[in-house]
């Protein structure tokens, strides 16, 4: 049954490129019609010159056997290059599948599918498909063109020395068949522990700072050396395999021209065969030990491919969760008001038996600025993932401008919400380039102004290349708090009716915060603002603050209105005042 499914999907793999696949087919057919008809002048040629030598009569078949021969090598590498041809279109059409999948799934399955992983089998079996539908299936036609048109001609000039001379070919398929799981296993854990050392080199490559920090390089470089061991040992398991299956079938294939040339020995001395027919024969049992020794290297290849096809079709089979439903409506951005609104939404993360939003309802007006409180892991940052569908809520419980997010077409729910989470990722460019991101032909003054707001705009002016400055991988030449106001600079170019800011300014100080803020909530055209934070200061210029506890909204209110009840936030505001007074 699985050996079908792959076989389905090598030939949807092919079905795009038949023209090319048949072309190299056919040519191969051609190639090695001509390397049977080769041999028969051969024969011809030695049966007649052996009874009178004449050079006219050599060159009347040495020039047919030198343009035949280069025919052959003309239209074998035609052959080549249409077979491999289609299997480098599919390897690009792969990868280009695979990543536009992974664009299509939501964040919580880049959390248990590893980076170098998802990197391996984008590459690695990626090639190994490419490498079956170009070298195995190149060799595999190749072997059974050679067979089916050597044979008869074999047979036709003796049954029994044909009969004789491939006896062992049985024992070589069985050995083959007898390697085929052990090879098909040994190349799993071949790429198994290469996808564990790639996530081991793409996660220290990311961490490369905070392994020096702690002076772990050499923790680091034994945590890779064990892995980098196991690989070895997978790939000195799987070369041993195949390095004992080839000669096997080398061996094999050479004891049939062993067996033609102890037998037709004697057939020649008794007179039963012609020396030009003992010539082909050997030539053509010549011709079958290639294709035969050849088997082994593409059954190889298909066992890896086998292999590979189950690792990409795990990826390209995974459904995104989370996606437009059936029924979805557009809600283009000039129409948003910014009115969100929580009916008994409550979310449980994959695996746990706690809610992470337990029965949260609220409602934030249109232009409203709403700070969100709390402990850690009271469920300040699953809200703010809900609000943009980055998780999969259920319906009717989210709702922008009175519509079930759940039904919002997911291109429009995303261009109406600016969303700037914990970690300010930024992109190993320019900070013009991150900075409108979200609109690539954003104006420089757009940039500027996005700049000002966030209050990283002076900083930028002072940089040598100013907002032509490479920011390195993940703006690691930036501190925290610029990162962060770049961040910000780029959700607010786009200018979305709502912004969420999840904890995205906890590297800048209070009066920075408090005058970003500020910026955010003035002007005709007010954005709706919930703002995730630990900084108090900053919470209490809100218009209304939300306090979470344990997935759950415990109170409600302005900041003057809180401090006069009792509760969490008046007692987070004294543990603030004791903090900014050992400040």
């Amino acid at each position: 049954m699985a050996k079908t499914r792959r076989l389905a999907k090598l030939g949807a793999y092919l079905r795009p490129h038949w023209r090319d696949a048949t072309l190299g087919i056919f040519a191969l057919l051609t190639v090695n019609g001509l390397g049977v008809y080769i041999p028969l002048l051969i024969r011809s040629a030695v049966d007649k010159l052996s009874a009178a030598f004449s050079f006219n009569q050599l060159l009347n078949y040495v020039v047919p056997i030198v343009l035949l021969t280069s025919a052959m090598w003309l239209i074998r590498m035609a052959s080549r290059i249409w077979i491999f041809g289609v299997g480098r279109q599919v390897e690009f059409e792969l990868k280009q599948r695979i990543f536009e999948h992974l664009l299509k799934l939501e964040p919580a399955y880049f959390v248990t599918n590893t980076a170098g992983d998802l990197i391996s089998r984008a590459t690695s079996d990626v090639d190994n498909i490419r490498r079956l539908l170009g070298f195995a299936v190149l060799s595999l036609a190749n072997t059974v063109f050679a067979y089916a048109l050597t044979l008869p001609v074999m047979l036709s000039i003796s049954v029994d020395l044909t009969v004789f001379s491939l006896a062992v070919y049985p024992f070589m398929f069985l050995v083959v068949h007898l390697f085929s799981d052990r090879l098909r296993n040994e190349q799993l854990e071949v790429q198994d522990r290469l996808s564990d050392a790639s996530d081991l080199i793409q996660e220290d490559i990311s961490g490369i700072a905070l392994i020096k920090i702690y002076a772990q390089e050499e923790n680091e470089r034994r945590a890779f050396a064990k892995r980098n061991q196991q690989l070895l040992q997978a790939n000195l398991k799987l070369a041993k395999s195949r390095n004992t299956l080839f000669p096997l079938i080398g061996g094999l294939a050479n004891i049939s021209s062993l067996v033609i040339i102890l037998l037709g020995a004697t057939r020649i001395a008794s007179g039963v065969l012609d020396i030009g027919d003992f010539v082909a024969l050997l030539l053509y049992v010549e011709r079958l030990v290639f294709p035969t020794a050849l088997l082994g290297f593409t059954i190889t290849a298909y066992q890896r491919g086998e292999v590979s096809i189950d690792r990409i079709e795990a990826i390209l089979g995974v459904t995104p969760k989370i996606q437009d439903a059936s029924d979805a409506v557009e809600l283009p951005t000039e129409q948003v008001k910014g009115e969100l609104t929580a009916k008994s939404l409550s979310y449980t993360y994959p695996g746990s038996d706690t809610p992470a939003l337990d029965n949260v309802s609220f409602k934030i007006a249109p232009g409203e600025t709403v700070a969100i409180v709390g402990a850690i892991g009271s469920g300040k940052s699953t809200l703010a993932n809900c609000l943009p569908r980055l998780l999969d809520i259920g319906k009717e419980q989210l709702f922008l401008d009175g519509i079930d997010i759940t039904k919002i077409k997911l291109p429009d729910l995303r261009s109406a919400i600016a969303y700037v989470p914990q970690d300010s990722f930024l992109f190993s460019t320019t900070i013009k380039n991150n900075v409108r991101y979200g609109d690539p032909v954003a104006k420089q003054e757009e940039v500027e102004s996005a700049a000002a707001v966030a209050q990283i705009a002076p900083e930028i002016s002072i940089f040598p290349q100013q907002y032509e400055t490479i920011v390195g991988e993940r703006g690691i030449t930036l501190s925290g708090g610029q990162r962060q106001r770049t961040a910000l600079a780029r959700a607010l170019l786009v200018d979305a009716p709502v912004l969420i800011l999840d904890d995205a300014l906890s590297s800048v100080d209070n009066q920075t915060a408090t005058a970003i803020l500020n910026n955010l909530s003035s002007g005709t055209k007010r954005k709706t603002v919930v703002f995730i934070t630990h900084q108090l200061s900053a919470a209490a210029t809100a218009d209304r603050i939300f306090v979470m506890d344990k997935g759950q909204i415990v109170q409600i209110g302005t900041h003057k209105d809180l401090l006069k009840e009792p509760g969490l936030y008046r007692i987070l505001w004294s543990q603030h005042q004791v903090e900014e007074l050992l400040h």
